[in-house]
């Protein structure tokens, strides 16, 4: 878990997104220094204009190459020299065939963004964690991964497969010091998701502000007795 009173360094993965803005701000409002992760340089540098001449890092990684997050890792690790927070929001989501008409392309697509980016991300990042005996790690999954449902198979069998990752993790890590847990949104209310869903309602829906603030209880010393819990997010 995160120390009280000390400077917290965080690491958010997918920081360009509806979901990763809102986190990243929540904890440059709390005073951390923060290293922003997303796969394009451009989306960063507009997002969060200034932000790269300051005390933060802005990074381009594919987070499901073990390379480019060892490499990533050791350039935050350089600069930061601990991270106390690990918050991994990149992911993909799209429907899909039914099970019977399923793509092997389609499969690996989500397992990858989805699953593996967790393992990838963590390899880099964990291990300064045990050393210290200190820190936390959340990653976003879904309300949707409790169940299958129609057209949804290879996404929902990726996040319930990040769920099981994050419940395993957290018991590898919490003798070390450090917690492991995820937030899982039913829907969140992104320009992305209204475009795709005009005709339903946003009211609904969980805001990326709540599910921030959720992340943000989930780094903090409040959390320090949950291990592999997924919070669902419901409006």
């Amino acid at each position: 878990m995160i120390e009280a009173n000390t400077l917290r360094h965080v690491v958010v993965t997918g920081a360009a997104g509806a979901l990763g803005r809102a986190v990243v701000q929540h904890f440059l409002d709390q005073g951390a220094r923060v290293a922003l992760i997303d796969h394009r340089m451009d989306h960063l540098s507009s997002t969060f204009p200034g932000l790269d001449n300051s005390q933060h890092l802005l990074l381009e990684a594919d987070v499901t190459s073990v390379p480019a997050m060892v490499d990533a890792a050791q350039r935050i690790l350089g600069a930061f020299r601990q991270v106390d927070a690990l918050v991994h929001i990149a992911g993909g989501f799209e429907m899909g065939e039914p099970v019977h008409a399923l793509s092997r392309e389609a499969w690996d697509r989500m397992m990858t963004l989805n699953a593996w980016s967790f393992v990838a991300v963590s390899q880099a990042l964990v291990p300064s964690m045990i050393e210290r005996k200190a820190g936390s790690v959340i990653a976003v999954t879904a309300k949707t991964a409790s169940r299958g449902a129609a057209a949804m198979s290879a996404y929902i069998a990726s996040k319930s497969a990040l769920q099981r990752l994050v419940e395993a993790s957290a018991a590898e890590l919490a003798p070390h010091g450090i917690n492991v847990n995820s937030v899982a949104p039913s829907v969140l209310d992104t320009p992305a998701n209204r475009q795709a869903m005009p005709d339903a309602n946003p009211a609904e829906w969980v805001s990326t502000g709540v599910a921030a603030q959720t992340i943000g209880f989930l780094a903090s010393p409040a959390a320090a007795a949950l291990h592999g819990q997924h919070l669902t997010l419901d409006a």
